[in-house]
């Protein structure tokens, strides 16, 4: 198969890929790996049009296929291949008349239109041109493609489907199976128009597409659907749920999440036995949860999060053979976890978290063989924590209960743990670093409120450590092994009885990192103490006894959002920076202005559009003063009084 042509007007299907090609840049940046509720895309993404060779026949080359009889290229499959780079309407792509499939997914094409030249294609079946960074509206010329069996437009920036085009599409494009638009703006689209959609379509998604208005309830009941994703159209109306059976046996992937429904979740749920993946997230249904979803034996993944359901835990949930994910979060159920559940031996995630179940934890929750995150946070239960048998836990989450007792030393297992939080508990424990020594991976370690004591003759180090809260811990000194955490990022030891002054440790230059400290409500003594304020967002040291002055070291703090000093002995002159109301902006805040106070009761000021963590908000407003007589004047700022 020749390769060349001195003439566009003749050019062959290897100089139009050629020409392609070099139209474009190559960069990783360009495929993102993306992870989605039934999609994962370019986890292996590669340059595929780096191995093109001129002197091969480019029927051989990665990505392209070709009819064996008449060697025309019929296939081109680009997904994932770092391509950058707009697609104009005179590229050479539109040189290949015998294409049927055509894969773009995972690329960017720099908020490029779609061109009308993509409606040339009149043998296509299969259109991919998802997570590419299209832009603009889809063009008319789509719908001439009417040989279309899977049509992909999802996830670029935005597109816009307009009513005309919409109509022409659903007049056309009659052989369509698969179409997916998720994240397009399809809100000049009346909802009941999908009734016109083929029957024969067995996948429809159309997550977060701005639908508004009235949509039957018959949508469904597409005799051959299997995928329907209507999630996150939060102005659709669909009525209410089938009462009686569906009439699709063969739907395998549902998500409504976002659309209201405010009734009880019907019993007809269980009748569709061949669902795997069932979303119904934040959809106001109310009542106790159906027992009929344990029918569902082929689930793999069940949201009911944040409703109002309201009840008894279904002990059908908890023998469903084939589960991963389990989020229950964010309702109003109560009662206690069963004893003894006989399921979920593939259960990775498990959510039950800010609900009022009660009762003790049943050690079956620690010996689930897969089970990767467990967060029962913001619940009522008592007694004390059994040893873990498992070691495959990587979240963990039990704050904010009533358990009692001691940390089990077991916790040691879970070699691949990341994520810690027991905090707000009535736990006593002896924060032995032996016992957390072999977490290697651990990020986040959040004990805060509990009774612990802090044993410093240990050597032992959380290499990986970015985020530690111990506030209310009743602790009475620095944790030694802190000195080596110079990864940290946020550290909360406030609201405790440490005494003495600040280590100079603590303000090693190397601990560039650090963005949040908390040490206010403690016993701490000496001068105010040296820190490596390069990173420092966020300082609280209030109601302390640290005297002297105010380093001048804190006009290095270019990104201060929050400081509070307030209720301290401290003297001397304020450094000018803390009395230039433009000082403190940095490269990312946006010319926001930051204030401080050094004596009375006014604390910190709350900046922009960022956030406090949420034990700072809450918090009244009031004028700012610092040690001298006159107010600072004030421009659009809110400052807010010590909580």
């Amino acid at each position: 198969m020749g390769c060349f042509s001195s003439s566009l007007s003749s050019i062959s299907p290897c100089s139009a890929l050629l020409h392609f090609n070099h139209s474009l840049s190559l960069d990783l940046f360009a495929s993102p790996s993306y992870h989605r509720s039934r999609i994962q895309m370019c986890d292996n993404s590669y340059p595929k049009t780096a191995s093109w060779k001129e002197d091969k026949d480019c029927c051989t080359w990665d990505g392209v296929v070709c009819d064996q009889t008449t060697r025309h290229v019929i296939g081109l499959d680009l997904s994932c291949s770092w391509l950058r780079g707009p697609i104009h309407s005179n590229s050479t792509l539109f040189f290949l008349p015998h294409l049927r499939t055509l894969n773009l997914a995972g690329n960017c094409f720099n908020d490029s239109l779609i061109s009308p030249e993509f409606g040339k294609f009149k043998t296509l079946t299969h259109l991919n041109l998802s997570y590419s960074c299209f832009s603009g509206k889809i063009p008319y010329e789509i719908s001439h493609l009417s040989s279309l069996v899977s049509l992909d437009l999802s996830f670029s920036d935005g597109l816009l489907i307009e009513t005309p085009v919409w109509k022409r599409v659903i007049h056309n494009l009659t052989q369509l199976r698969e179409l997916l638009l998720d994240e397009s703006d399809m809100s000049s689209i009346r909802p009941n128009s999908l009734m016109n959609l083929s029957s024969s379509l067995t996948t429809l998604s159309l997550n977060y597409c701005k639908l508004r208005g009235k949509l039957e309830n018959s949508i469904l009941c597409l005799p051959s659907i299997q995928t329907l994703d209507l999630g996150f159209n939060f102005n659709l109306n669909l009525g209410s749920l089938p009462k009686s059976n569906w009439s699709s046996s063969y739907l395998k992937f549902l998500d409504l999440s976002s659309i209201s429904f405010s009734e009880k979740l019907p019993d007809s749920i269980g009748n569709l036995k061949s669902l795997k993946h069932l979303d119904l997230y934040n959809c106001s249904f109310i009542g106790s949860i159906s027992t009929s979803l344990g029918n569902l034996t082929k689930l793999t993944y069940l949201t009911l999060s944040s409703n109002n359901f309201s009840g008894l835990l279904p002990l059908s949930l908890f023998n469903l053979p084939n589960l991963s994910s389990l989020y229950l979060d964010n309702n109003q159920l109560v009662g206690p976890l069963p004893n003894h559940v006989s399921g979920l031996l593939s259960l990775k995630d498990l959510y039950l978290n800010s609900n009022f179940l009660n009762g003790t934890l049943p050690s079956w929750l620690f010996n689930l063989p897969s089970l990767v995150t467990l967060n029962l946070d913001s619940n009522q239960f008592i007694g004390e924590i059994s040893e873990f048998k498992s070691n495959s836990l990587e979240h963990l989450d039990l704050g904010y209960n009533k358990l009692h007792g001691s940390i089990p030393r077991s916790i040691s297992r879970f070699v691949n743990l990341t994520y810690l939080s027991l905090s707000s508990n009535n736990l006593i424990s002896m924060l032995e670093l032996d016992m957390f020594s072999k977490l290697k991976n651990l990020n986040y370690l959040d004990l805060s409120s509990n009774l612990v004591s802090i044993n410093n003759n240990v050597t032992y180090t959380l290499p990986k450590l970015l985020s530690l809260n111990l506030s209310s811990c009743n602790i009475s000194e620095f944790p030694i092994f802190l000195r080596m955490a110079t990864t940290l990022q946020f550290l909360d030891l406030s609201n405790n009885r440490i005494y003495g002054q600040v280590p100079k440790w603590l303000g090693d230059m190397r601990r560039d990192s650090l963005y949040f400290l908390d040490l206010h409500d403690n016993l701490l003594q000496g001068p105010f103490p040296t820190l490596n304020f390069l990173s420092l967002e966020y300082l609280f040291v209030s109601n302390n006894k640290l005297t002297g002055e105010i380093p001048s070291l804190i006009c290095n703090a270019s990104f201060l959002y929050v400081l509070d000093l307030s209720r301290n002995n401290l003297s001397g002159v304020v450094p000018e920076c803390l009395e230039n109301i433009n000082f403190f902006h940095g490269p990312q805040r946006h010319r926001t202005p930051f204030f401080a106070k050094l004596v009375g009761n006014v604390a910190v000021e709350v900046i922009g559009s960022r956030l406090l963590p949420p034990m700072f908000q809450n918090i009244s407003v009031t004028s700012v003063l610092l040690n001298r007589s006159r107010p600072l004047q004030l421009t659009q700022s809110l400052i807010i009084e010590k909580f």
